[in-house]
């Protein structure tokens, strides 16, 4: 459904520092710099890219948005919440663990990266 998702980011090398090592814990590979400065991830036909807002002002997350990575293990989740809190990440919401809704039940890791964007590692059950 998505070709890509870019947000923008105050601070992009410490932004690379933590997705760099976040993502590294899903087993995507650290990012590429494009031409323009923008930072780019490429996973499995996805692309996630890091930039510094075009327009001047400061980067701000999306209040209600979550950015939701795949996760094959709730080992590979729980690796992922460690690196972000390692690299400048804040813990929100609940500590990483399992929920159930409407006959769902997925493991849940949350985090908020250096520029106020809410992120989720997500293993289902």
């Amino acid at each position: 459904m998505f070709s890509h998702l870019m947000i923008g980011a105050n601070n992009l090398e410490a932004s690379r520092a933590f997705y760099d090592a976040a993502l590294g814990a899903l087993g995507i590979r650290p990012s590429r710099v494009d031409p323009k400065g923008r930072a780019m991830y490429l996973h499995n036909g996805s692309i996630f890219m890091l930039t510094q807002p075009i327009d001047g002002n400061a980067a701000c997350g999306a209040n209600g948005g979550t950015i939701g990575f795949a996760a094959a293990t709730t080992e590979e989740a729980n690796a992922f919440h460690k690196a972000g809190l390692e690299t400048g990440g804040m813990a929100i919401e609940d500590p990483p663990g399992w929920r159930e809704n409407n006959e769902l039940k997925l493991y849940l890791a949350y985090l908020k990266d250096p520029s106020g964007n809410k992120i989720c590692a997500m293993c289902r059950g």
